[in-house]
């Protein structure tokens, strides 16, 4: 691996962004989504494709995310792309940033939502099922951060006053424990210390780093896939007492919610904008939960 990162390369491609001059609206912003075949991941992508941002979707769903660009350049007649890619495997992720930089001359926005998902307690989830969920999650997103901030710190040297982002798509289960699912929140945990790590690290090149902490999206694909959803796993794990059905655990669940809803990818879309927008507030985890968590 070139371990300088083609940074010669990213230099060219980051003067060639800044002397094109883009302004800092959300139209004329570059977005790299990952996870964006399904679920929140294509939904940001394809709401800020909706403002005329270019978007290069990336994700191990080679068709899903390539079918997704092409569907959202064609609706909303601006640039986007897709990219296979494992967040989990460094070569995979550099290639990746290399890809969306070379076709798009720069990065202003890093929107990490490559996650996995596996339910269990300790006497049931494996060493390999841990690993899995937190290679993903947790070392993904550190692998995500590093390439992408590397392009935002070379773009900063041509047009100083121009701030960058990198967001997480976290979890309420990165603000509090969730029971027989220790992997994926530990994994989240952990993503907001890497979240206001970066940010400190980060903040004097002109990049943000925020996570965002989302409810249960309980219409995605993630809760209701009748064979691998949440909805079966939580019901198989017997992690709400007295279910009988996936029914129960999704009334279970919505009961939980102040606002008596589970979470929608409008909720998050206006929360990604917001933490983009602001230009004062860097290292937080932003709640998008109804109510369910709230902050002390």
């Amino acid at each position: 691996m070139d371990t300088d990162f083609a940074f010669r390369d990213i230099l060219d491609q980051a003067r060639i962004s800044a002397q094109a001059g883009r302004s800092a609206d959300v139209s004329e912003r570059v977005f790299l989504v990952t996870g964006a075949a399904q679920g929140f991941g294509y939904g940001i992508a394809q709401a800020f494709a909706a403002m005329g941002a270019k978007v290069a979707l990336a994700d191990m769903n080679k068709k899903g995310v390539k079918d997704a660009a092409s569907i959202f350049a064609k609706q909303f007649q601006t640039d986007c792309m897709g990219i296979e890619a494992d967040v989990s495997d460094e070569d995979s992720v550099r290639d990746m940033t290399l890809s969306a930089v070379k076709h798009f001359g720069g990065l202003d926005v890093l929107v990490s939502c490559a996650g996995i998902l596996k339910a269990g307690g300790l006497d049931e989830l494996t060493k390999e099922d841990f690993e899995r969920v937190n290679a993903v999650n947790y070392t993904g997103f550190f692998l995500c951060a590093k390439y992408a901030s590397e392009v935002m710190k070379a773009q900063r040297i041509f047009d100083p006053a121009r701030l960058h982002d990198i967001i997480e798509i976290n979890s309420k289960s990165g603000l509090e424990g969730s029971k027989a699912n220790f992997a994926y929140a530990g994994s989240k945990f952990g993503g907001i210390g890497l979240t206001q790590s970066f940010a400190l690290e980060l903040a004097p090149f002109g990049i943000k780093v925020n996570a965002i902490c989302p409810g249960n999206l309980l219409d995605g694909p993630l809760w209701s896939d009748p064979e691998r959803g949440l909805f079966k796993q939580y019901l198989d794990a017997g992690k709400v007492a007295g279910a009988k059905t996936t029914a129960d655990v999704r009334a279970y669940y919505e009961a939980k919610v102040p606002l008596g809803r589970g979470c929608r990818v409008d909720d998050v879309v206006r929360a990604v904008k917001y933490v983009i927008e602001q230009e004062y507030e860097t290292g937080q985890a932003l709640p998008v939960t109804g109510g369910q968590v709230m902050l002390r």
